[in-house]
């Protein structure tokens, strides 16, 4: 089997290309069975490379099964790859009917309730992402399948962030971090562990206790490298540079870790992490002009990459990041150009229409500032904590 001969020495990736021309093959000598095209198209999903943003292996697979889709309406496989093949900022829209159809095909099951929600992350439906992942928590709990529903959780408490219901994304984290059962490594519960009480942390520009976050042993490097970019992340941004040391020199030795295992895709993430630690120290020590420099290097660096599909999303996008860099620099141009860039790729995020209002605000731009406070009074229109860009945007839009 071309997957996995001589994969000790043979790239993952150079595997999973053989796999897909010989599923080529397969497809081109039997034309009508659906089974034949249907493992062709999602091996051109899982074969891509995901620095190509044309996405052509990707649109290659759709236009295999949307035809199918409009046969076979009920196909479970045919649906759920069409998700993953859409799965991507530029395609996310045209996976909507696969979306929205997925979880009706298959209601028992805990993985068709939470794909979903992998489109509705791609264009900001977080409402309907909560909901699908409600849906597959429930499912996943009644099987004790922990990946599967810490997965859903970790994607809850992502959307329940972006609208400002803290209290309801902490109840999701203190429900996951009961979970203490499971024996060996298991990829999305591992990975949910470390990054939902992250993003509760650094979405709410709580840098304190970022800081103070603790790190949970796994088996997998870039788990724990989460913890470790938080911990960084929120001891310079809270005025401690001293304290992100030890944590930034943890980053660099899991990145290199998994550069030495060959993990090319995460000792890249984790090397994205590392320079955006770094960026924040320097500018905790005032060198402004440095700090910069690097963090439009880590933002131009994740630029290039594409989410795995275990996470809905970094801990806060490297770009939006730089933006929040730039506004307290004073230079809000430059700054409400990275938010804009940071909406058109992670649309409806709630720091990403504040910091686009705060960087036109401060520009005077009183047209940009009223449209951003007014989508962010809309994101939030069921929050249930009073968070401090949400007063900054009725203080706004009262005088304006």
């Amino acid at each position: 089997m071309v997957m996995y001969a001589d994969h000790e020495t043979i790239p993952h990736a150079q595997r999973m290309r053989a796999l897909r021309d010989k599923q080529a093959d397969i497809a081109a000598k039997y034309p009508d069975d659906d089974e034949a095209q249907i493992a062709y198209a999602i091996t051109l999903n899982t074969s891509a490379d995901l620095k190509d943003k044309t996405y052509a292996q990707q649109t290659k697979g759709a236009a295999i099964l949307e035809p199918m889709s409009v046969r076979l309406p009920q196909h479970p496989g045919v649906t759920h790859y069409l998700i993953h093949l859409y799965d991507y900022p530029a395609t996310a829209q045209k996976g909507l009917d696969a979306a929205n159809r997925y979880a009706k095909i298959a209601p028992a099951a805990p993985h068709a309730q939470h794909m979903p929600s992998h489109i509705y992350t791609r264009v900001g439906y977080w409402k309907e992402s909560i909901v699908s992942n409600a849906a597959s928590v429930k499912a996943a709990k009644s099987e004790k399948s922990v990946g599967n529903y810490l997965h859903a959780q970790d994607y809850m408490v992502y959307a329940h962030l972006q609208l400002a219901q803290d209290q309801q994304a902490r109840a999701v984290i203190d429900d996951m971090i009961k979970e203490t059962d499971f024996k060996v490594t298991v990829a999305a519960a591992d990975y949910a562990l470390a990054a939902s009480p992250a993003r509760f942390a650094i979405d709410r520009g709580d840098w304190d206790a970022a800081s103070q976050l603790s790190v949970r042993p796994s088996g997998l490097n870039y788990a724990m490298a989460i913890s470790h970019f938080a911990r960084a992340l929120g001891s310079a941004r809270s005025g401690k540079p001293e304290a992100a040391r030890a944590d930034i020199q943890k980053l660099a030795e899991l990145r290199d870790k998994l550069r030495d295992a060959k993990d090319n895709y995460w000792s890249q993430i984790v090397d994205i992490q590392h320079q955006v630690a770094v960026a924040w120290v320097l500018h905790s020590e005032g060198k402004y002009d440095e700090a910069l420099k690097a963090m439009s290097a880590a933002a131009d660096a994740e630029d290039l990459t594409e989410k795995h599909v275990v996470t809905p999303g970094p801990m806060a996008p490297a770009r939006e990041l730089y933006g929040s860099m730039l506004l307290d620099r004073g230079m809000a141009k430059e700054a409400l150009v990275a938010f804009e860039a940071t909406k058109a790729k992670e649309p409806n995020r709630f720091q990403g229409y504040a910091g686009a209002a705060k960087a036109a605000d401060t520009l005077g731009d009183k047209a940009a500032a009223r449209q951003n406070y007014q989508q962010l009074m809309a994101l939030a229109a069921n929050a249930d904590t009073e968070r401090r860009e949400v007063a900054a945007a009725k203080t706004y839009l009262a005088s304006n």
